[in-house]
């Protein structure tokens, strides 16, 4: 009888130094998740890259021809498109019935790594479809927007992120949209 009492015990004990492992490794699991939440939500600025409106983009190329063309293909470079009722950027482009450039136009660029990239011309802290943002060509940092009205600065290469100006100050920045590349048709789109 002395031996299964034991042993009962024995189980017993396992049992209980299994629910107090349980219960601290259930504790640092929650603590974890508190502290990765304080982190993510109070520890770091966020940027606002909604402050522009919503407005429907849509440009297909439809071959690797279009894109040669119309498209970005080397570090650094850019293209703009805007269609409206009184502009047509650029000129020779081959707008379609469907085609949307957003609120105040797209802006694609090409990244170091050849990634195409687009956002909206609009600048977010005017919020205006004809204040448009154009790359600085002349800065002495590559891949650099910027606001002609408010002068705030831009990193396109940097998910559109402010850099210096009243965008940063105020966290807002550039609209992003997606692009789409290497299809077989249609070979690339734009969209939101």
């Amino acid at each position: 009888m002395q031996p299964i009492n034991s042993v009962r015990l024995w189980v017993i004990s396992l049992l209980d130094s299994a629910q107090i492992h349980n219960m601290r490794l259930s504790s640092l699991v929650f603590i974890g998740a508190l502290l990765c939440a304080v982190v993510t939500l109070g520890g770091c600025d966020t940027i606002d890259d909604d402050r522009i409106p919503p407005a429907a983009v849509s440009i297909t190329f439809n071959t690797v021809g279009d894109w040669n063309i119309y498209g970005v293909t080397g570090a650094g470079d850019y293209r703009e498109f805007i269609l409206t009722d009184t502009e047509h950027i650029p000129l020779d482009y081959p707008y379609k019935g469907l085609d949307r450039t957003g609120y105040g136009g797209v802006l694609l660029v090409c990244d170091p790594i050849g990634e195409p990239l687009a956002y909206d011309l609009s600048c977010p802290v005017e919020a205006k479809p004809t204040v448009r943002i154009y790359p600085d060509t002349e800065s002495q940092q590559a891949g650099i927007a910027v606001c002609p009205k408010c002068g705030s600065r831009y990193n396109l290469y940097g998910a559109g992120a402010p850099v210096s100006g009243e965008a940063h100050s105020k966290h807002y920045g550039l609209r992003r949209y997606s692009v789409t590349i290497g299809g077989s048709f249609p070979y690339a789109v734009i969209k939101n």
